[in-house]
């Protein structure tokens, strides 16, 4: 009897993680559809938000969530437009896309506080990268076989697909994961400096996002700002204010987007947004990495030298003869 309360008491917290994976997932999806693309007849986003969500939740939950993540991707799929047999391929490739991000990740030893460079790297080149070549790989496959795409436009959404996936995860990911483990500053003076970044951010990326003359540039200093004082706290919110102001006025054709392609609107999106999202992850991860490496360097030393407190006595009391009796005898 016990083990059957046992059983159901699991069972009844799988699926309410399963249900919670599928609503966030679905969630964030509706969000990036805000902004959706069509790029030869396909429907594509700038930033999938939902890979972010499902990589996190994977790695916080583990891999027995992953139907959340393709119940997510169906209600996605059902919101866009009819569904259809080839859907199944967009379903298999959204969920294995996160499931093989992170076994990759699991093979070099990433660890989620995201505190040694390593793990940056790692979470940008398996993570994000490499990992979501599945989703659009399957997804744009299928379009073409399904008859949806057209194959001459298979390599435009094939990259505008993995870009979107992969910002999905470059961008959503290390906030969700700072999120967790995020503790208010006790320092004023450190609320004052959050704020005067947090006001300078929306004030120069609007300006940088928006205005005729090519400022994209100016969003750099304040990411590097936010990464070298507030670490992943700063630079993961920065870094996803800058993308969703990008996006909005890259959709919108203002500022340095207008009188462009689509091509070359989304390549320069793109290009900013992955710019903006390594900077600011690499450089947040160096950091946090030499915070860590000199406060173990302190306590090995404050250790060091209570061994040294303690053995003192010791070597005073035992040396012999004493310097004084040396002296008579020598005398």
């Amino acid at each position: 009897m016990v083990r059957t309360e046992e059983k159901i008491r699991h069972l009844s917290v799988a699926v309410l993680r399963i249900l919670a994976v599928t609503v966030a997932y679905y969630a964030t999806g509706q969000i990036g559809l805000i902004r959706e693309v069509v790029l030869e007849g396909a429907v594509v986003t700038p930033l999938w938000p939902s890979t972010g969500v499902a990589l996190s939740c994977l790695l916080w939950l583990g891999v027995g969530v992953w139907p959340g993540i393709t119940l997510g991707t169906l209600l996605s799929i059902a919101t866009v437009g009819p569904l259809r047999l080839g859907d199944l391929g967009i379903l298999a490739g959204n969920t294995l896309a996160p499931l093989c991000s992170l076994w990759l990740l699991r093979r070099v030893g990433f660890r989620p506080d995201l505190a040694r460079l390593r793990d940056g790297l790692a979470l940008v080149f398996l993570g994000a990268l490499a990992g979501m070549l599945i989703s659009s790989t399957l997804g744009t496959w299928m379009m073409v076989v399904s008859g949806r795409l057209r194959l001459e436009g298979f390599w435009p959404v094939w990259a505008a697909w993995w870009t979107g996936d992969a910002m999905g995860v470059l961008v959503v990911t290390p906030l969700l994961l700072v999120l967790r483990r995020a503790r208010l500053p006790r320092d004023l003076h450190r609320w004052g400096e959050a704020a005067a970044l947090a006001v300078s951010s929306v004030a120069i990326t609007l300006v940088a996002t928006r205005s005729s003359v090519s400022l994209l540039f100016l969003v750099f200093p304040l990411i590097i700002w936010a990464a070298l004082r507030f670490e992943f706290a700063g630079s993961a919110p920065c870094v996803l204010l800058v993308s969703v102001l990008a996006i909005v006025a890259a959709t919108d054709r203002v500022g340095p987007f207008a009188e462009h392609s689509l091509f070359e609107v989304m390549f320069s999106l793109q290009a900013l947004n992955g710019c903006s999202a390594l900077t600011g992850l690499l450089l947040a991860a160096v950091v946090t990495e030499q915070k860590n490496i000199r406060r173990k360097v302190e306590e090995a030393c404050e250790e060091l030298a209570s061994v040294v407190d303690q053995l003192a006595p010791e070597v005073s009391v035992n040396r012999w003869p004493p310097e004084g009796g040396k002296r008579q005898a020598e005398g």
